[in-house]
């Protein structure tokens, strides 16, 4: 028995009939003005609201690294959250 081909789907779950992919494929040999295309944003939201956001990277011992996955762990928390109150409260003091 032969498997039936599923339609594939758009990234908000449409199906994509043959007919809507003859309709793309005829918009696009017209051309597309780009001026008018919406720019998405890619990565992470800025932690600053806008911007870019700049990375922080070191290295610690395998016992400091497991007990903060632990504590992370513990808070509900990331263990670059916990690095950036580690930092913010060392700096500000």
């Amino acid at each position: 028995m032969a498997k039936l081909k599923k339609n594939p789907r758009t990234k908000a779950g449409e199906e994509i009939t043959p007919e809507i992919a003859d309709a793309l494929a005829a918009e696009a040999e017209r051309g597309y003005d780009l001026s008018k295309a919406n720019r998405r944003r890619v990565g992470r939201p800025s932690l600053a609201g806008q911007g870019a956001s700049p990375r922080m990277s070191f290295r610690t011992t395998p016992d400091l690294y497991r007990a903060a996955q632990k504590r992370a762990k513990k808070e509900g928390r990331s263990v670059s959250d916990l690095a950036r109150e580690a930092v913010a409260r060392y700096v500000g003091s």
